[in-house]
């Protein structure tokens, strides 16, 4: 088994920590650690059963052991990346929850994603690095995921779409087929993208229109 370690203690921390049970119950292959956790006064307590080891200072701790980032936020998501990396060259594991549905022979994943149950991908999609999709979700075929993305629970994104990089699809969000959503969009939950989304949005609604970029209204 190999030795996990868990960045962030906070609630999708502890989903993941449950997700890396549930592997291990369908095939033994993680050594669950603990956390590793930022927030002060936090060293040391159990939470959920795990301790938490330390702050990020502390990965190098753990020359051998492999990483997850369990941050929902994308933009403190990569910043978390970021800020581990640039204190030791640590690896990253990709964790599929074992009720996930995906063609293993066409479909690609990056360093460090988050998949999670009942979440259904079909063929030819390639997903990037540090990707969180949450349960119930679907990825249709051909379909590209950029890195950094966040895509909460009961996403549903059609054939042939594209995701940029650091964007977040709040919970139950349509994308139809061919769309794109530019990089560092945020979608709120519920909405259906049926026109192309530019990069830097906040986009509403069904139909979701941009109400945002760049923090102004239009």
């Amino acid at each position: 088994m190999k030795d996990l370690i868990i960045i962030g203690a906070g609630g999708l921390g502890r989903e993941t920590a449950w997700m890396v049970e549930r592997i291990n119950a369908v095939n033994p292959e993680w050594n669950l650690l603990g956390f590793i956790d930022d927030k002060p006064n936090l060293k040391d307590k159990i939470i959920d059963g795990y301790r938490v080891l330390g702050n990020s200072v502390d990965v190098a701790t753990y020359p051998d052991a492999h990483f997850i980032c369990a941050v929902g936020n994308a933009k403190i998501r990569k910043s978390a990346v970021a800020k581990i990396k640039k204190i030791y060259p640590v690896k990253f594991a990709t964790l599929i929850d074992p009720a996930c549905v995906y063609c293993k022979e066409r479909t690609t994943f990056g360093e460090g994603c988050i998949i999670c149950a009942n979440t259904y991908i079909t063929i030819d999609v390639k997903v990037g690095n540090h990707v969180y999709f949450g349960a119930d979700g679907t990825i249709g075929h051909d379909t590209r995921v950029g890195d950094f993305v966040t895509c909460y629970p009961g996403v549903n994104l059609s054939g042939s779409t594209r995701v940029g990089n650091e964007s977040e699809l709040g919970a139950g969000t349509v994308v139809i087929q061919g769309l794109s959503v530019g990089e560092k969009a945020i979608v709120g939950a519920g909405s259906v993208v049926i026109r192309d989304l530019p990069n830097d949005c906040t986009a509403v609604g069904a139909p979701a229109r941009p109400i945002k970029i760049h923090g102004e209204k239009i």
